[in-house]
């Protein structure tokens, strides 16, 4: 009943949340310029923008257009595309798959290793293997996705070794495992990008862990150091590294468009690269409330699994 309760509770700061964020961005996506002279040039005859800016909605006013939007959002249409006419659902339906699917495997791959990396790395405190690990994985945090992934095609796309292409070759139309080699670089890009900070905040969590009372108890007790391990010390490590996982997950909402142009991956990334110098509104507002949808999302999984996995919150609800 407690978990309910917290889910209810999280759900309502959630559609809050998107409601203001929702504001924000249809706010400053009318700033980005006006489309009417982007389409037509500053030479277009007055009556002419008249008449493409009333069938574009864009002679109402601002209040009624954000409430019509928002309702279109909830309902399942969000406008359509200043540029071609095109139904904004038709435009990126295609590229959510594509980006949702770059999302899970980088995340299937660079979660567990990070895991892995942070516990291993804790078990063996001040070890060669902790020490070198440790300044691999700051180093990685401090470098950005783009840096990551430029240098990886040096390495393995161009000068050094030619073995992966540079570019994804995702045809219109296609999955996005069709092309397997063209998803290497990108998701190791956003599979590094991830695991420094997950990996440093496990192994700070299960150190913390590790010398705690109660795992003192346990092995007082006389069990065994793998019963110790799993059972006692990576449950409640596991807890405050969700968190951190939680923002790197919603990270990679973010961190997934830079990744997609760097790699002409057809994703959400390449239809906001579009849509920007076209201010074509309508596209950038969808993309920026589907990544604002996965923050909110990822938070509220993060805050139930947290209480799920770690027993001494479990007993305070």
């Amino acid at each position: 009943m407690g978990i309910f309760k917290l889910i209810v509770r999280r759900l309502l700061l959630g559609v809050v949340t998107l409601l203001i964020v929702s504001l924000a961005v249809f706010l400053l996506t009318n700033v980005l310029g006006d489309p009417i002279k982007r389409q037509l040039g500053r030479g277009a005859l007055p009556d002419v923008v008249r008449a493409r800016r009333a069938e574009l909605g864009l002679d109402r006013p601002l209040t009624t257009r954000y409430l019509e939007w928002v309702k279109g959002l909830v309902t399942g249409d969000p406008g359509v595309s200043f540029s071609n006419g095109t139904p904004v659902w038709d435009l990126v339906k295609d590229r959510i798959n594509n980006s949702l699917f770059l999302m899970a495997i980088s995340a299937a791959i660079s979660i567990p290793l990070s895991l892995f990396l942070g516990a291993f790395a804790a078990l063996r405190r001040d070890s060669w293997f902790d020490r070198i690990m440790s300044n691999q994985l700051l180093v990685l945090a401090a470098m950005p996705e783009f840096v990551v992934g430029a240098l990886l095609t040096v390495l393995l796309a161009t000068n050094v070794w030619h073995v992966l292409p540079a570019v994804s070759r995702i045809r219109p139309g296609e999955p996005p495992w069709s092309d397997v080699d063209g998803l290497v670089l990108p998701v190791l890009t956003l599979a590094l990008a991830v695991t420094p900070h997950v990996g440093r905040t496990m192994r700070a969590a299960m150190i913390e862990v590790l010398e705690s009372d109660y795992v003192e108890m346990a092995r007082l007790k006389g069990l065994s150091e793998r019963t110790v391990l799993w059972r006692h010390a990576f449950p409640n490590a596991l807890g405050p590294t969700m968190q951190v996982i939680a923002l790197n997950i919603a990270y990679l909402a973010g961190g997934v468009v830079i990744v997609e142009i760097l790699f002409n991956f057809r994703g959400l990334g390449i239809v906001l690269l579009d849509a920007i110098p076209d201010a074509n509104a309508p596209v950038v507002q969808f993309v920026a409330m589907f990544i604002a949808s996965i923050y909110v999302v990822t938070n509220l999984v993060a805050d139930v699994v947290t209480i799920i996995v770690t027993p001494r919150l479990r007993t305070r609800l």
